[in-house]
């Protein structure tokens, strides 16, 4: 039998990064309830940040949580701008080493806005 060709590669999983998406929340909340679709699109929103940044704790700033709620429990907003960091956990209780922290970018027209990796500031 032929050797097996490994290769080991650096996990990307553990980098810290930031990236900056536009998430569609009307179709995700669509056929939802009227009294749950506020509370729904912040759950949506925590789930395409785990998918994406492959986290499992995933925290909301408030400014993204004011501007889902801004117009209401029933009319939230069709589309957000999000900018989605993955951070070290300073906490050494914490059962995982890496968070995700979703913060609210403002924008006006979400028309040519693709995902950009934008450079950390920290």
């Amino acid at each position: 039998m032929a050797p097996k060709n490994e290769k080991k590669s650096r996990s990307t999983i553990n980098e810290v990064v930031t990236r900056e998406y536009t998430i569609h929340i009307h179709r995700r909340l669509k056929g939802i309830g009227a009294k749950k679709r506020a509370p729904r699109a912040i759950d949506e929103i925590k789930k395409f940040a785990k998918i994406q940044m492959k986290t499992e704790d995933v925290r909301v700033d408030t400014k993204l949580n004011k501007f889902i709620w801004s117009k209401g429990i029933k009319n939230v907003p069709f589309r957000v701008r999000v900018r989605l960091s993955r951070r070290r956990n300073e906490d050494e209780d914490s059962a995982h080493k890496l968070y995700t922290l979703c913060t609210y970018v403002p924008c006006t027209q979400f028309k040519g806005l693709t995902n950009v990796n934008v450079d950390s500031e920290e």
